[in-house]
């Protein structure tokens, strides 16, 4: 069984699929080495942690290096965050996805919005209409993908958010998606109706006020995210570590634990 396949069976199951956010290789290795069954990119934590602001400024060719070497250095698989392809032409995204699938990659997210130079979400047709030509490409040319399209009107916090999600997600369900992300919802209600809504599988990512890992699963949830918070808090960290180690005048505080 190659990568895509693995990965298709890991939204099917009854128990969420935790997917580890990577910023580098030794991320991806320590989701690995803790038992996690996937991975993917945070594009926020990749950028920051190659000094980008997050919004496709990461160079691609930055993106593809960095998943060759996690998928030559796990063998869990890896879904990469492309945001809005890094092109507005579609055989130029389609060739970014192939360069990926071409990796060893297993999937992608695509987002429904545009980051420059502001973001603003796509009308939910002309989406549409952009996604099925993609994958009707992908398939034609065999590239077996899957494809994770995020819906980002509760991250835009629009006030239709809940029913521009329904909309969007039956919509890309016939455009040939894989899975609907939907980040920064968070009410129980609301995660409900939009996994109701589409027999694709729905996934949500780390936020305050999201239910937990057991509430999710009842609520029929088959994927949850990190986003950049894993590596916001593991950087939050080192800065603590960072002062200890100057306050202290010694190593101290890295041994102290051991």
């Amino acid at each position: 069984m190659g990568h895509f396949e693995k990965f298709l069976q890991l939204h099917q199951q009854t128990s969420p699929l935790l997917l580890g956010n990577i910023w580098d290789v030794q991320s991806a290795r320590m989701f690995e080495q803790n038992g996690y069954k996937a991975i993917g990119t945070s594009s926020q934590a990749l950028a920051n942690a190659f000094g980008y602001d997050d919004g496709e400024n990461v160079p691609f060719e930055l993106v593809l290096q960095l998943a060759k070497k996690a998928v030559e250095s796990v063998k869990i698989p890896l879904s990469v965050d492309i945001e809005g392809g890094f092109a507005v032409n579609i055989d130029n995204v389609v060739t970014n996805i192939k360069k990926l699938h071409d990796a060893g990659v297993a999937g992608i997210n695509l987002e429904d919005s545009f980051a420059k130079p502001e973001r603003r979400i796509m009308p939910a047709a002309e989406f549409r209409k952009r996604l099925f030509a993609i994958t009707n490409q992908l398939t034609r040319e065999n590239v077996r993908i899957f494809v994770n399209v995020r819906t980002d009107g509760f991250l835009l916090g629009m006030p239709d958010a809940l029913s521009q999600s329904i909309a969007r997600a039956q919509a890309y369900e016939t455009a040939g998606a894989n899975g609907i992300f939907v980040p920064c919802i968070t009410k129980s209600k609301d995660i409900q109706a939009v996994v109701a809504a589409t027999s694709l599988p729905v996934n949500v990512m780390c936020m305050p006020a999201l239910p937990d890992f057991n509430a999710l699963q009842k609520l029929g949830v088959k994927r949850i995210s990190m986003g950049p918070f894993v590596f916001n808090k593991v950087y939050e960290h080192m800065g603590a570590l960072a002062q200890e180690i100057s306050a202290n005048g010694s190593f101290t505080s890295i041994f102290s634990n051991l």
